[in-house]
C-alpha cells in the first residue's frame, strides 16, 4: 500500500474517532504530499517510496526542532504537541538501525570504497546516503563515518 493511500485511511480513521491530535499529524503529512505531488518534480500519479520517507525525515526533524526550541522558552505544552506529531510521523518512517548495526554497515561502505582517510569522507557519505536511506538520519551517519575515518 502507498504511503498516500495508507495516510488517506488513517487521516479516515482519525476523524471517525475524533482524535484531533492525530488527525493534525497526518494532514501534516497529506499537505507535503500534496507539494511534493503538485511541485512539479514527480511524473507520475504515485510519489515515490524515497520521496516520501524523505518527507516523512524532515517533517519528523521539524517537529524535534520546534520542540527544542520550545522546551527552552519553558513552552512545555506546545513542546509536548510537536513531540506527539513527531511520534505520530515516525509510525510511517521504516525501522531506524541502532548504533551497532550503523557502524558495521558504514565500516563494510568503507572497505569497500576503499577509504582510508578523512579526504574519502564525501565518497563514503555518498554511498552510505544511499544505502542507509530512511534506516538512519544523515547526520548520525556522518558522525559515525567520522569516527571511523579519523
Amino acid at each position: 500500500m502507498s504511503l498516500e493511500i495508507q495516510i488517506n485511511n488513517d487521516i479516515k480513521k482519525a476523524m471517525l474517532a475524533k482524535d484531533k491530535k492525530t488527525l493534525e499529524a497526518l494532514r501534516a503529512i497529506k499537505a507535503g504530499l500534496l507539494l511534493i505531488k503538485t511541485g512539479g518534480d514527480i511524473h507520475s500519479e504515485e510519489i515515490p517510496d524515497a520521496v516520501g520517507i524523505q518527507l516523512l525525515q524532515k517533517l519528523v526533524k521539524q517537529r524535534k526542532e520546534s520542540a527544542l526550541m520550545y522546551s527552552n522558552q519553558n513552552r512545555k505544552e506546545l513542546a509536548e504537541e510537536e513531540l506527539f506529531q513527531a511520534g505520530i510521523i515516525e509510525k510511517y518512517l521504516p525501522e531506524q538501525l541502532s548504533e551497532e548495526e550503523l557502524k558495521s554497515m558504514i565500516a563494510k561502505i568503507i572497505a569497500e570504497a576503499g577509504a582510508s582517510s578523512m579526504k574519502d569522507m564525501g565518497k563514503v557519505m555518498g554511498l552510505a546516503s544511499k544505502a542507509l536511506e530512511g534506516k538512519a538520519d544523515n547526520k548520525t551517519v556522518s558522525a559515525i563515518v567520522k569516527e571511523l575515518l579519523g
